[in-house]
């Protein structure tokens, strides 16, 4: 199964990511985690790229490409084989990041964009992706004052990010049976749990 955490920034995908994986392998499932952009040595090296402040000139399209380049690797070096051995991946963003970002956020052409996702993943989406929804005046504000890097990606206007947060909201209205949204202004202990019961109610039963 591949599920997929995505929300705008200071949702807490990334703790809520390790909290969730935990709880699953208690459960008998064997997870790997991973995240965008990033996951591989390649990836990595893209991240640094796309996420420093001295590259602020970057245009949209180079940004939109340089994601796609790293979740090409993530998916060819990372998710596919682990899929194949039957394990659980869960990844803190993917491809609807992309629509997002540099769809909604940014303007770039959707249809152009669900071109070059089909091609960078080779037409593999999630089975069920987790939409951790909250304010964006309140998910930046989290991620000032809560001693995580402020990037490149972070330092858009508030108006790009709202522009972001709809673009999600659009999606999962768009596509419910692969979308769930959780409520990330309530306290993380209730996160955790409205995300665990939705994974549950998706996985196939177990096998007597």
């Amino acid at each position: 199964m591949f599920i997929t955490l995505e929300g705008p920034e200071g949702s807490g995908k990334s703790s809520q990511l390790t909290l969730l994986a935990e709880f699953l392998r208690q459960q008998g499932q064997v997870v790997l985690t991973t995240r965008e952009p990033g996951g591989t040595p390649i990836g990595d090296q893209v991240r640094e790229i796309l996420t420093n402040m001295r590259n602020t000139s970057m245009h949209a399209r180079t940004e939109t490409l340089l994601f796609c380049a790293a979740r090409a690797q993530l998916v060819n070096e990372v998710i596919r084989p682990c899929l194949a051995r039957g394990e659980m991946v869960i990844s803190d963003r993917y491809a609807d990041s992309t629509l997002a970002y540099q769809g909604f956020g940014h303007g770039n052409d959707l249809d152009v964009l669900r071109g070059l996702l089909q091609f960078a993943t080779g037409g593999l989406w999630p089975d069920l992706t987790l939409l951790l929804d909250l304010p964006v005046e309140t998910g930046l504000q989290r991620k000032r004052s809560g001693g995580v890097e402020w990037n490149r990606l972070d330092a858009y206007e508030v108006e790009f990010h709202r522009r972001v947060r709809q673009g999600f909201l659009a999606m999962a209205c768009a596509e419910p049976a692969r979308w769930r949204i959780i409520d990330a202004t309530q306290p993380r202990e209730q996160v955790q749990t409205a995300l665990r019961a939705a994974i549950l109610e998706c996985l196939p039963p177990a096998r007597g």
